[in-house]
C-alpha cells in the first residue's frame, strides 16, 4: 500500500493508538478476568476509532459476544492473545514479507479500493456457489457469499453490502455453478474476492456436486491458511463422502457444540440448529457432500446434496 503524506499521518495515528492497545492487554493479563463485563470494551473500541484503526476496533466491539459464549474466559484470553499479535504485527510491519505486511494493515483497518483490487490478475475458473449469509454490521446488511473453484480448488469470499430497504446482490445463487474470473485482495491468505469477469456463455458442468475433500484434507487446508493469516476467523470446505454425527445423549438441540456434540466429517458444529436436522434427513445415515463455513468455534452449515445432485440449503 502506497504511502501518501495523508497516509503517514494516519500510520502515525493508527501506531498510536495500537501501542495504547498492546498496554490494555497487558493490563487486562495483569488484572484478570473477573472483571469483564458486557460493556467492559466500549471504551476501547472508541479510542481505536478515534486512532483510525477500525479493523482493530471491530475485533474488540466482537468481544462482548466471546463474553456471552460457554467456556469465555479460555475463548476470550485466545482474543486476546490474536489482538496481541496483532499489535506486536502492525509495530514491526516493516519486518514482515510483503503478503503478511499487506494482511497487516488490512486487519487493522487500512482499506483496498475496489479499483486497486480489479487491477491484479484474476483467477477463472468454474466457481460453485456454497452458501450465504446476511447480517447487520453499522446499519448496512452484508452478505457473505462462499465459492470454490472446481479446478483451482481456491475458497473464495465475495462480500456485498446494501443500507436498510436496498435489496442486496442476488447475482450468485446457492447451488449454481459460474464460470468467472475472480480478483483476489491481497493478503497472505487471499479469501475475498470481486467477481471480474462472468462468462455467462459457456455451458455448466454436468456434475452438479462439487468436489469435496476429506477430512484431513480439509483440516490440512484450514491449518494452511491459519499459517499464513492467524487472524482467519472463517473458511469455506466441501467435505465428500461423510456421514453427520448424531449428539450424544443429552446434548440441546439448540446448545452450543461440545465434545460428544453433533460433528460432520470430525469437524464439531457451530451449534446444532434445524440445519442439522435436515442435513440428518437427506443423509439418512449415507455419506453426503456437505458445504459449511468453519470457524474457530465449530462448523456453520451451508448446503449439502441429495441423491439426484440436487442442492439442498440448509
Amino acid at each position: 500500500m502506497a504511502a501518501t503524506a495523508s497516509g503517514v499521518v494516519r500510520q502515525g495515528r493508527v501506531a498510536a493508538g495500537m501501542a495504547e492497545l498492546e498496554r490494555w492487554l497487558a493490563d487486562q493479563v495483569r488484572q484478570g478476568l473477573a472483571g469483564a463485563g458486557e460493556h467492559y470494551w466500549e471504551g476501547v473500541a472508541k479510542r481505536l476509532v478515534d486512532a483510525q484503526a477500525p479493523g482493530a476496533a471491530g475485533a474488540v466491539s466482537r468481544l462482548a459476544r466471546v463474553r456471552a459464549m460457554d467456556e469465555w474466559p479460555g475463548r476470550l484470553l485466545e482474543e486476546y492473545a490474536l489482538l496481541h499479535l496483532l499489535a506486536v504485527a502492525y509495530r514491526r510491519r516493516a519486518e514482515l514479507p510483503p503478503d503478511l505486511a499487506e494482511t497487516v494493515m488490512m486487519r487493522t483497518g487500512f482499506p483496498v479500493t475496489r479499483e486497486t483490487v480489479l487491477t491484479r490478475p484474476p483467477v477463472r475458473d468454474l466457481w460453485d456457489v456454497l452458501g450465504l449469509r446476511d447480517e447487520t454490521q453499522d446499519r448496512l446488511t452484508a452478505r457473505r457469499v462462499w465459492l470454490r473453484g472446481r479446478e483451482t480448488g481456491r475458497a473464495a469470499l465475495v462480500l456485498s453490502f446494501a443500507p436498510p430497504g436496498r435489496p442486496l446482490d442476488a447475482s450468485l445463487v446457492t447451488g449454481s455453478t459460474i464460470d468467472a474470473d475472480l480478483a483476489f485482495y491481497p493478503g497472505a491468505a487471499p479469501l475475498r474476492a470481486l467477481v471480474a469477469t462472468h462468462h455467462p456463455d459457456v455451458a455448466a458442468p454436468t456434475e452438479r456436486v462439487p468436489p469435496g475433500l476429506t477430512p484431513d484434507e480439509a483440516m490440512g487446508e484450514v491449518a494452511a491458511a491459519l499459517a499464513a493469516d492467524p487472524w482467519t476467523d472463517s473458511w469455506p470446505l466441501v467435505l465428500a463422502g461423510v456421514v453427520p454425527d448424531a449428539p450424544s445423549a443429552g446434548t440441546s438441540s439448540v446448545g452450543t457444540s461440545a465434545a460428544g456434540a453433533a460433528s460432520v466429517g470430525g469437524f464439531p458444529l457451530r451449534r446444532v440448529t434445524r440445519a442439522w436436522w435436515r442435513l440428518l434427513a437427506v443423509s439418512g445415515g449415507r455419506p453426503v457432500t456437505v458445504a459449511a463455513e468453519w470457524t474457530p468455534y465449530g462448523l456453520n452449515l451451508l448446503t449439502t446434496w441429495d441423491d439426484d445432485g440436487m442442492a439442498v440449503i440448509l
